[in-house]
């Protein structure tokens, strides 16, 4: 499988011994984001005018308060309070738009201001813009790239949410016969290995049982972060069970 700079990521991901490839992908994007926000980069002023636009959603926020560079951190909600408080005090002095005969809801300046920076974050933007070309990269690769269509399919398969978006994203840039085929296989990848953990929490509860006590854990004894990852798509819960 020969590699290209943008398929790098994409082949470390699929050979990765995880139960959703693109979880796994989309955490290492995650956790670069955040350490690039509260780098060197925040002194830089278009980086700068961006958090102060966009600033963070409350995991993300959160995340770059990790990062221990409280400086950092003062100087970027400094300047992005600075930023909403203008943007507020402008809107308060703007009427709200009445109601008419083809928009009946009343448009409010200022709530619809505070609705859209209640959705915004920088971080997330800055993840979802590179993580929508890898999951092209995905589908493009697994099209054209044998051995990278056989690290596919020996995988664990995906994330529900992962599921999803792979179908999608093979809708658009397969043809018919392809699509049949990526379907077929992302599907039985899917199915197989929610299947498989579904009885790995199975046995789980069945140690709880007297009759089983002494019988070995076999492949279950991690089954619920890696079921909360099938489900949910939180990869920290694998991160924090390999430190265990």
């Amino acid at each position: 499988m020969k590699e290209k700079l943008y398929t790098i990521p994409i082949n470390d991901a699929f050979a990765m011994d995880s139960e959703c490839p693109i979880c796994a992908m989309k955490t290492i994007l995650e956790n670069n984001a955040v350490e690039f926000t509260m780098g060197p980069s925040y002194m830089e002023d278009d980086i700068r005018m961006e958090t102060d636009r966009m600033g963070f959603c409350k995991a993300h926020m959160k995340m770059v308060f990790d990062q221990n560079n409280k400086l950092g951190l003062a100087l970027v909600l400094k300047t992005h309070i600075d930023r909403t408080n203008k943007e507020i005090e402008k809107r308060m002095k703007m009427p709200p738009k009445k109601a008419s005969f083809f928009k009946k809801e009343t448009s409010n300046p200022l709530t619809d201001y505070i609705d859209e920076l209640n959705k915004s974050c920088f971080i997330c933007d800055r993840i979802n813009n590179t993580f929508e070309r890898y999951l092209h990269t995905v589908v493009a690769t697994w099209k054209s790239d044998a051995a990278f269509r056989e690290l596919y399919a020996k995988g664990k398969g995906f994330c529900t949410e992962h599921y999803g978006d792979l179908l999608k994203e093979g809708a658009k840039c397969l043809n018919q016969k392809e699509l049949d085929e990526f379907t077929e296989i992302t599907g039985k990848l899917y199915l197989d290995n929610m299947k498989r953990l579904a009885e790995e929490l199975d046995w789980f509860a069945d140690k709880f049982d007297y009759r089983f006590k002494d019988a070995p854990w076999k492949n279950s004894k991690d089954s619920i972060p890696r079921a909360m990852i099938k489900t949910n798509g939180i990869m920290e819960m694998d991160d924090k069970k390999k430190k265990d």
